[in-house]
């Protein structure tokens, strides 16, 4: 049994910064791929970031990509998001995911992940 806990949202005008964490429990593995994923009200889930097991590999959208930083700490089984320059487009539901035998091709796939958790809800408005 795998659970995966998201904190860290809220809502905050544009140009805030908020600090998401997700935290890993039960059955676990240091060497994840663990990603980040968003939905908005009637869109589908969509990729934002993911971070190697090492931390040493990171990819982005390009919707957020050098607004937003993946980070991870691997003794904590955790990854986090810090969202910087926030805008009203980044509002949704947030979750992160983990999967442990992903290819970096297929990181932002919505179907690629085995675990993931509720997620945290971010508001941003203008």
């Amino acid at each position: 049994q795998v659970q995966l806990q998201a904190s860290g949202g809220g809502p905050v005008q544009t140009g805030s910064f908020l600090r998401l964490s997700c935290a890993a429990s039960g059955r676990t593995s240091s060497r994840w791929v663990m990603a980040w994923f968003r939905q908005a009200p009637g869109k589908e889930r969509e990729f934002v970031a993911a971070i190697n097991w090492s931390g040493g590999t990171t990819d982005y959208a390009a919707s957020v990509k050098g607004r937003f930083t993946i980070s991870r700490d691997t003794a904590k089984i955790a990854v986090y998001l810090q969202m910087n320059n926030l805008k009203p487009k980044d509002t949704a539901v947030y979750y992160c995911e983990a999967e442990g035998t992903l290819i970096r091709s297929s990181w932002s796939m919505v179907t690629g992940y085995d675990y993931w958790g509720q997620g945290t809800q971010v508001t941003v408005s203008s």
